[in-house]
């Protein structure tokens, strides 16, 4: 077995004596594992670290082995290292494809958002908000994605201001009623795609990691979402 790809490393760890493990996700076959042989060496290392993008060639005997890459760097984002805000996007967004991907199952779209999205870390100024839409793009690609178009209760496009906890469908404010403290506040940015105000931008997570927290299949006996995803939500409520 045999095929060529590229793609972002999500996670590397050590193999052995002198290989690493590193989990890609690439543009045609998903998140797929395997094994560098001499990863952990001082040339193979620094350009297998999370972020970096590379072309690879993954071989096996049979295709359910975990088999082996070889790999030559594209592109390494090291510049993230420098950007402590950037390198906590960069640690969340490999933290959630670990957790929310099933191995092997390509994911086009999402390929291509998670790509933009890393180019921007540290560049766009308004970044934050592109990784928020990226999380409701996440959510979509597990089959459950939010429907902020009309209120679940009326059909009515206006004045919608709450999501609900149990179908992610949205809720205008005059049917939300006295049920509105039980309700997801939606931050109106989230209607939209321009910038997210601060307090927007938070509610709007807040309003991801609910369903995130209960739809990512890796997160069965776990007690929470990433802590990666839990330092970037707190560097970006104090502004950092």
């Amino acid at each position: 077995m045999e095929w060529s790809d590229e793609g972002t490393v999500i996670s590397m760890r050590p193999h052995g004596e002198t290989a690493a493990i590193i989990e890609v996700f690439t543009a045609q076959h998903g998140r797929h594992a395997g094994v560098v042989r001499g990863g952990i060496s001082r040339k193979v290392a620094p350009m297998l670290q999370p972020g970096a993008h590379l072309a690879v060639v993954w071989r096996a005997r049979l295709d359910d082995h975990l088999g082996t890459y070889s790999a030559e760097p594209l592109r390494s984002r090291a510049g993230l290292l420098a950007d402590r805000l950037a390198l906590a996007g960069l640690n969340a967004i490999c933290a959630l494809l670990h957790l929310a991907l099933p191995e092997r199952e390509a994911h086009p779209v999402l390929y291509l958002r998670t790509e933009a999205l890393l180019d921007a870390l540290g560049i766009e100024v308004d970044w934050s908000a592109r990784y928020l839409r990226w999380e409701m793009l996440l959510l979509e690609e597990l089959g459950f994605g939010l429907d902020l178009a009309r209120c679940a209760v009326t059909g009515q496009r206006d004045d919608l201001a709450f999501v609900s906890p149990r179908t992610g469908r949205a809720v205008s404010r005059g049917a939300a009623g006295d049920w509105a403290s039980r309700l997801l506040p939606l931050p109106q940015g989230l209607l939209g795609q321009g910038p997210l105000p601060g307090p927007e931008l938070m509610q709007g997570l807040a309003v991801t990691g609910h369903f995130l927290g209960r739809e990512l299949p890796g997160l069965r006996g776990r007690p929470a979402l990433p802590e990666a995803r839990a330092r970037l939500l707190d560097l970006l409520a104090r502004g950092s």
